[in-house]
């Protein structure tokens, strides 16, 4: 985690404005289950993963809200932060006898990049008979930094040449966020003797995109805000739900308007993001005091168009509810659309100190250089 915190500028930049554009949600219960949601998801957290479930809720369930959710997770497998910071101090000592320790540094650059992500949601939820309503607000980052380590000085004497390509090598950085606020509307009826429920969630998008570039020597990521630019977009998310006693079955579509994001222009650099729409269904046992389900997203998204970063997940996770004061989570997921990818294991709990509030914590660990952090806080009354 230390190596996140010094790339917390760099996505504090849009925490005042900005949102999770791909994440499939900010919200600590899911993500302790490996980020299902499709069909266990409550009233409360319905936006994030399935506008249908807002319509399913307790009797004794009159209003609820979320104040607020936070995550963070970060992937440094390279532990490009380290180098990064071990390259620029050995440039700026200007120390002939750290000559080769810069080039073997230079080299463990190559190729690395680092990426995190952090975001935040808010919610409000008014469920009833008629058309159940919760109104929130999501924030998300996603961020990258790769190094571009020169190699072309011809320099015949080896010192040289190292110190040459150190200071025309680069740190380049790209931030997408996305604000979103809206409301999802769900109902629920019998039809044909089956209990059903339906939602639609119109969302209001402001997208931030950053790009940033500086030498080895210079780099500061609280400068990345020079170089942004932002729009707004209407866009959509719709669920479904069918369900028979605890056993559920759901399909959500999520960002159903598609579109391509150009970043800025730094010194010929610019960058590519698709926002496409996604659907993932779902299926599981709800039950009282135990929960168990699986979600599949049906189709990769490529986001980025330059990095390694396309999605497709498979997730699992399961629920224990004791007495409905402690609740213990544990999940997992894999992202499909690499076959080296490493699965990631997830955990968290839930503590409802006499049914005043609740607070949600979860972490995912996909190895020592990749893992994440969430909580909640919510309460319904």
């Amino acid at each position: 985690m230390k190596n996140a915190i010094k790339l917390l500028p760099l996505s504090i930049v849009f925490a005042t404005s900005t949102s999770f554009a791909a994440n499939y949600a900010v919200e600590a219960r899911g993500d302790a289950m490996g980020g299902v949601g499709v069909v266990s998801a409550n009233f409360l957290t319905a936006p994030f993963y399935n506008p249908a479930i807002t319509a399913i809720y307790r009797r004794n369930d009159d209003v609820g809200m979320i104040t607020p959710s936070f995550g963070i997770s970060f992937n440094d497998e390279g532990q490009m932060i380290d180098d990064l910071d071990r390259a620029q101090n050995l440039i700026n000592s200007q120390n002939p006898a750290n000559i080769g320790e810069l080039q073997t540094t230079l080299d463990s650059l190559q190729g690395d990049k680092f990426k995190m992500e952090m975001g935040g949601v808010v919610a409000f939820a008014i469920p009833n008979q008629f058309i159940a309503a919760n109104a929130f607000g999501k924030l998300y980052t996603e961020s990258f930094v790769t190094p571009d380590i020169a190699t072309g000085s011809t320099n015949a004497d080896p010192n040289a040449r190292t110190l040459e390509n150190a200071a025309n090598s680069k740190v380049n950085a790209v931030s997408i966020g996305v604000a979103e606020a809206g409301i999802s509307l769900a109902k629920y009826q019998t039809f044909l003797g089956q209990h059903i429920s339906y939602g639609i969630t119109p969302k209001l998008q402001r997208i931030y995109t950053y790009v940033y570039q500086a030498n080895l020597s210079n780099y500061d990521f609280s400068d990345v805000r020079e170089n942004g630019q932002a729009e707004t977009m209407l866009n959509f998310d719709a669920g479904f739900l069918w369900f028979h006693g605890p056993f559920r079955v759901g399909i959500a579509g999520t960002n159903l308007i598609a579109r391509d994001i150009e970043t800025k222009s730094v010194n010929s650099i610019s960058y590519a993001y698709e926002l496409s729409p996604q659907y993932t269904v779902g299926a599981g046992i709800v039950a009282d005091y135990f929960t168990f389900s699986v979600d599949y997203d049906l189709k990769e998204e490529e986001r980025f168009t330059t990095f390694d970063d396309n999605v497709q997940m498979f997730r699992a996770g399961a629920e224990l509810d004791l007495l409905r004061q402690l609740k213990l989570r544990a999940g997992w997921k894999r992202n499909l659309a690499y076959e080296n990818s490493e699965d990631t294991l997830t955990a968290g709990i839930g503590l409802s100190p006499l049914n005043l509030f609740q607070l949600d914590i979860g972490a995912s660990y996909t190895n020592e250089n990749s893992m994440g952090a969430y909580i909640n806080f919510l309460g319904s009354y």
